[in-house]
């Protein structure tokens, strides 16, 4: 399972043009880039333990690959969708509560990194995380 164990956030790329998009505020999205993130992932078959960590909120989530889930981003934005596996990359699609606009999420292992891509409105990002 590669993408077992605790990641801790690197380094950004376009992440605040990306939660600009999302629409968050100007003094969130500053604390937001600078969030000190660690994600803690357990994978049992089809199954998913989450465990997120930063300076704004702990939580932990539990899904199952292909089966549609209720999550919140960390500004409150809530999502509904579900993960898949593409090969050896976890892709999701969710849909926005408030106005049905679709986020894309990628997590794929490259080297040594977990690489969480999101794509909203036209406005790509990337966070890498390390062991």
């Amino acid at each position: 399972m590669a993408f077992d164990g605790t990641w801790k956030i690197d380094r950004n790329e376009n992440y605040e043009k990306f939660m600009e998009a999302m629409g968050v505020g100007m003094m969130k999205r500053k604390l937001g880039a600078h969030d000190n993130l660690k994600i803690t992932i357990q994978q049992n078959g089809d199954k998913f333990n989450v465990k997120e960590h930063s300076n704004f909120r702990n939580i932990e989530i539990e899904f199952t690959l292909g089966v549609t889930f209720e999550y919140s981003l960390a500004d409150g934005t809530e999502l509904s969708g579900a993960w898949t596996l593409e090969g050896n990359k976890l892709v999701a699609t969710f849909t926005r509560k408030d106005n049905g606009k679709i986020l894309k999420a990628t997590r794929e292992i490259v080297g040594d990194e977990l690489v969480q891509t999101y794509l909203y409105e036209g406005v790509e990002s990337k966070r890498f995380f390390k062991r």
